[in-house]
């Protein structure tokens, strides 16, 4: 019987640390995505486009086996208007510091079994293994710092809404009918078999 293995998905621009060769004072990496990585982080966070994207980052082992990973990103996102659906650019310059500790297990819901997400701003992730892919966590910092709502300046809801027409016979402003006038008829309607 064939052995079967899973296929681990490859970060669109992986760059990996193997914490084990790591010297005493850490690791600096200096990321420049080239343009097919650009693309596929782009495609990937449904961005129109990622012109430009950088990130200068550490990683240093403390004691008690926690990891620490910090950066700077830089660089411009396009994404579409969530009105108008119209280019948006954003210049991106944003730090980040994430946390990893090894052996930790997870918190467990008492009634469902399920893992508990920890509220504090910087609760360390789990770390598994010796290898850290640096790529992967720039990328997902990436996703953080895009705008999740990109407005087009000058943008407003009421200039997309459709507008109302206005009748040809001037008078009294139209009555709206109220979403539930149909069940109240049918209150008031006699019921057969009674």
């Amino acid at each position: 019987m064939p052995q079967v293995t899973e296929k681990k998905d490859e970060s669109e621009i992986e760059r990996t640390v193997d914490l084990d060769r790591m010297g005493a004072g850490g690791a600096a990496l200096d990321i420049v995505a080239s343009e097919g990585e650009r693309a596929a982080l782009a495609k990937r966070f449904g961005f129109l486009g990622l012109p430009s994207f950088s990130a200068r980052v550490t990683v240093d082992q403390r004691l008690g086996g926690s990891v620490v990973v910090e950066g700077r990103l830089r660089g411009r996102i396009v994404q579409a208007c969530v009105l108008t659906l119209d280019p948006v650019t954003q210049d991106l310059d944003d730090t980040f510091r994430v946390v990893f500790k090894r052996d930790m297990a997870d918190d467990l819901d008492p009634e469902s079994g399920e893992a508990v997400l920890s509220a504090q701003a910087d609760a360390p992730e789990p770390l598994e293994g010796n290898v850290l892919d640096v790529g992967e966590i720039v990328a997902e910092q990436l996703s953080l710092a895009a705008d999740p709502y990109p407005r087009r300046p000058g943008a407003k809801l009421e200039d997309v809404l459709p507008k109302h027409r206005q009748g040809g016979r001037r008078g009294a402003p139209e009555q709206r009918r109220h979403p539930f006038a149909g069940l109240a008829a049918l209150k008031d309607k006699p019921r057969r078999g009674r």
